[in-house]
């Protein structure tokens, strides 16, 4: 059922307006005795599911008895990240997410139907797993807010992965991610209907439809005009539907169709959501569509200070490193640690160009930040931050095309995770 639904290319959605739709949506639903919120972390801040889980508590009170920030593999959020985030909102609501120790099973995809959905490229039963929390904790609402936006894993964001990966463990997360890299990302990124995503829809339909989920989806996008972040969509609803009509806005929103492919691209990493390259390597993801044979990426990551945000994902990124497809995969062969973080293969895959392009990252200079030795390990070029500012200024670039002094040519872009970009001859629809 889809309890509110409002957006386009063209709206501006404030936080009047977001408040005014969720309480409109809550008053559908009705009264409730115990809620549990479901809001993405700190990674996510442009969502604004902040400020809808801040609404929906204000909506219910003391009803409200727990938020369960969707960590996935992610640090756990901090005090200031949990205040600055998520408001007037009490602290002490917040539960954290062990995704290795606070999870139960509670139903397996059959191979076959991971074989049949994946066209043949994996063939093994995939664990449905959920914090313990939503199955324990009695809840007669739970509300899972996010953001729906293209996505390198499942091929749009949100909507039931908030559940299966954001509150999934190990096995859950880790063969997920690597049933996705072994069908091929550029196949998925952009697209509502993936074979992870199939996977995640049989087990909502098979496992958790008893649970009282109900989805609050934004469609968040940059304004290239103004520079503007602007939320052009929310829809509110316990079904598919939800997601089909947020996926539909976010591709209007979110993906940029190119008439030719890119020679440099120049990306910028906000520092307060981009401290490793399991998330910074968004953009890899989000531009590889876009960028020319020989071509390069150069990734201003002034916060760089670590790879995974898992200890064990970063020690495996350290060892194995971006060296592509073929590589990733003899090592899994070869090493059963690799075979046991398939998430982290996967993130292997992900983060390489297949040799197609460079990959040139610059942290900054701080002790804390990763080193050029460190860089230069995992299989990516370096590049002094301060000498490719003082070329690329961030503060004279605007997203998009850019002409510089001495004629050359780059395409900018401030944020990865609110996009994607891809030639039109390299996107596969």
């Amino acid at each position: 059922m889809l309890y509110y639904e409002i957006g386009s290319i063209n709206h501006e959605l404030t936080a009047e307006d977001l408040k005014k739709g969720i309480f409109e949506a809550l008053g559908k639903i009705g009264s409730k005795q115990k809620v549990l919120a479901i809001p993405p972390d700190y990674t996510r801040l442009p969502s604004r599911s902040g400020e809808l889980t801040e609404f929906a508590w204000q909506f219910y009170g003391d009803a409200m008895t727990d938020v369960l920030p969707a960590l996935g593999t992610h640090s756990p959020m901090t005090d200031h990240q949990i205040s600055h985030m998520f408001g007037s909102l009490p602290a002490s609501l917040i539960r954290e997410h062990d995704w290795r120790n606070d999870v139960v099973t509670v139903g397996i995809v059959p191979p076959e139907f991971v074989k049949e959905v994946s066209g043949g490229a994996v063939e093994f039963p995939w664990p449905a797993q959920v914090n313990k929390l939503l199955i324990e904790g009695n809840f007669d609402l739970i509300l899972s807010i996010g953001q729906v936006v293209p996505h390198e894993v499942v091929g749009m964001a949100n909507y039931n992965k908030n559940i299966f990966v954001g509150t999934g463990g190990v096995e859950g997360i880790n063969k997920s991610h690597f049933v996705g890299a072994a069908y091929g990302m550029e196949r998925m990124m952009g697209h509502a209907d993936t074979p992870v995503r199939r996977i995640f829809n049989y087990a909502s339909d098979n496992f958790t439809n008893h649970l009282p989920i109900v989805y609050v989806q934004t469609v968040v996008g940059l304004d290239k005009t103004d520079g503007v972040i602007k939320t052009r969509g929310l829809f509110i609803g316990d079904d598919l539907e939800v997601f089909d009509k947020a996926a539909k806005l976010a591709l209007q929103v979110n993906f940029e169709m190119l008439d030719k492919p890119l020679k440099k691209v120049v990306v910028y990493l906000d520092p307060t959501e981009f401290k490793s390259t399991w998330l910074g390597n968004k953009s890899v993801y989000r531009t590889r569509m876009a960028i020319e044979d020989d071509g390069e990426l150069i990734v201003l990551a002034p916060a760089l200070v670590e790879f995974g945000e898992d200890k064990e994902i970063d020690r495996l990124i350290r060892k194995y490193g971006y060296f592509g497809t073929p590589k990733t995969l003899q090592n899994c062969d070869e090493n059963e640690e690799l075979r046991n973080n398939l998430s982290a293969a996967a993130h292997l895959i992900h983060g390489s160009s297949e040799g197609r392009f460079n990959i040139t990252y610059c942290p900054g200079k701080e002790a804390e930040n990763l080193t050029q030795a460190e860089i230069e390990s995992v299989g990516f070029k370096y590049a002094d931050i301060d000498e490719v500012t003082a070329k690329y200024n961030t503060n004279n670039l605007r997203d998009g095309y850019n002409t510089m002094p001495d004629g050359e040519e780059i395409f900018y872009i401030s944020n990865p995770a609110l996009g994607l970009w891809a030639f039109k001859d390299r996107f596969n629809y």
